[in-house]
């Protein structure tokens, strides 16, 4: 089986039937508790901020970057979600991206989406939260802890999850855990650098700009349209360059090519816009900046919508 050169999520096929559901399990309730606690909690800011944050995340992950040894990464966003929107609303983000890019591009299996959600939007989110909030407490009111805390939040949250992604693949009988846990964990240590990088630049870009987002401050003001525009206009810009990215196969298509596992992977059940490449255009890269438009538009409004339906009556008055 051939895989575009796209972010490769766990697809089905890799996880055995009892690890898949077992994860899907854990997902639902933990994203039905991030659900409601963002019902309880969300301010008048987060709303087109998460939706915004969704977009940028979604069409940061279709560019691939390369690393050492012929592989590629590529940005998960779980530290940068949760430093600006928190770890429940980062929660919802990440399910949002990470949902769409399974139901509507095929990446990532329906049946092993669980454990996609588990380790990308729970993980990732969870072990970014508790980095980047220690660290912060050990800086105080000092800047360097923003910045510190990021990179080390954004590298940690790669590893971790990778980790996670090697035991569920062990526990599947699909690759030994001897085998698996280092592999993934050492390749996931480089991208998690490439992480950390794009979150640092992402963070200054942020405080230098518009330093009242990491206020926290339920009643501060909502940063404006013309802000939230401009972080739209980044989010298109990276999906119309996404044709530009990475060649090389991501750390978990490595993996799984090197160690024999790769053709376990089962084609998806149906096809709607696979590979990132949108339907009846015959131009790679049109096709695939085509596609990261539609998913981009998509996940910004999904994850708007779901905010908003969320709001609690006194925060919507």
């Amino acid at each position: 089986m051939h895989f575009q050169p796209t972010p490769m999520h766990l697809p089905d096929g890799f996880l055995s039937t009892l690890v898949a559901l077992g994860l899907w399990a854990v997902s639902i309730v933990a994203v039905g508790f991030a659900l409601r606690r963002v019902g309880r909690e969300l301010d008048q800011r987060q709303v087109p901020l998460m939706g915004v944050l969704a977009a940028a995340v979604f069409a940061g992950q279709m560019l691939n970057f390369t690393v050492a040894g012929g592989t590629s990464g590529h940005l998960l966003g779980a530290a940068l979600a949760t430093i600006l929107v928190g770890p429940w609303a980062a929660v919802v983000v990440l399910t949002t991206v990470v949902s769409i890019q399974a139901l509507v591009f095929q990446d990532g299996g329906l049946l092993a989406l669980g454990a996609n959600l588990f380790n990308m939007a729970i993980i990732g989110t969870t072990v970014a939260y508790f980095v980047y909030t220690s660290i912060r407490k050990l800086a105080g009111e000092r800047s360097w802890g923003l910045f510190l805390g990021g990179v080390a939040a954004a590298w940690a949250s790669i590893v971790v999850a990778a980790l996670a992604c090697a035991l569920e693949l062990a526990v599947s009988g699909t690759s030994p855990a001897n085998i698996a846990v280092p592999a993934m964990g050492g390749i996931h240590m480089l991208i998690g650098v490439g992480e950390a990088l794009i979150t640092l630049g992402a963070l200054a870009f942020l405080y230098a700009a518009r330093r009242d987002l990491f206020e926290n401050n339920r009643m501060a003001r909502s940063p404006g349209a013309p802000v939230y525009l401009f972080g739209l206009g980044i989010a298109l810009l990276l999906a119309v360059i996404s044709p530009i990215a990475s060649s090389h196969p991501d750390g978990l298509e490595w993996v799984a090519a090197q160690n024999g596992f790769l053709e376990a992977a089962r084609a998806p059940i149906y096809q709607l816009i696979p590979d990132y490449l949108f339907p009846g255009i015959s131009n790679r890269s049109l096709a695939t900046a085509v596609a990261g438009i539609v998913g981009t538009l998509l996940v910004l409004g999904v994850t708007m919508s779901v905010a908003l339906l969320k709001r609690t009556p006194k925060e919507a008055a």
